[in-house]
């Protein structure tokens, strides 16, 4: 993707971001991988806090003691830095497939998982894959990092690896960061709803 293509993105999602803010929302993300490519700017220009897919899955692999792991996803995303330097500098090694492998997956992810189409011998594939990694390059734990890769991998025997679900951490994240503050909300707003209720029955 080029530079004047990146700048493009960026000003699209900060005046949708934008948006969100003027309506009220107080916290955002991006619900995909890929776009990560532009999130530091960003994440620079936006007027609410952004919780990031990939600092989200970091610290999930960190917490589980991974410290060698693999990256699937979108050849973007797979061969950007977005991803490799947050997990470097957590001092967690981030391995990517070889450059067939990586055009088989970024393929059967343009051709078929944005589609909806999850086909056993694709997984098999991306399987066999992962089974290399696990043997030639010693990796831990494959990171799903494209939002399609999980609904790909439900079925089947498992891997002898955990997949790590980028999309499911990203959502925990986010959720656990809006009900931070929830106790001082609901009290605030249990208070107003005591004042303002209306009385049924006896009036008491």
């Amino acid at each position: 993707m080029t530079g004047s293509r990146l700048d493009e993105l960026v000003t699209y999602l900060a005046e949708a971001l934008a948006r969100l803010a003027a309506a009220g929302a107080e916290v955002a993300l991006l619900a995909s991988n890929t776009p990560h490519l532009v999130f530091d700017e960003l994440r620079r220009r936006s007027p609410m806090p952004l919780i990031s897919i990939v600092e989200a899955a970091c610290a999930a692999t960190r917490a589980m003691g991974f410290t060698r792991v693999a990256l699937f996803g979108t050849r973007f995303t797979m061969e950007a830095r977005f991803y490799p330097d947050v997990f470097a500098a957590a001092g967690i090694a981030l391995m990517v497939p070889s450059a067939d492998e990586r055009e088989y997956i970024h393929g059967c992810y343009m051709d078929e998982l944005i589609h909806g189409r999850f086909l056993p011998q694709t997984r098999e594939a991306m399987a066999a894959i992962a089974e290399r990694m696990v043997a030639h390059d010693a990796v831990q734990a494959v990171v799903l990092g494209g939002t399609e890769l999980p609904l790909l991998f439900r079925d089947g025997p498992p891997l002898r690896v955990p997949l790590l679900d980028t999309m499911r951490i990203h959502a925990e994240r986010a959720v656990a960061a809006m009900l931070a503050d929830v106790p001082e909300r609901f009290a605030a707003e249990t208070t107003l709803t005591d004042a303002t209720a209306p009385r049924i029955g006896n009036g008491r």
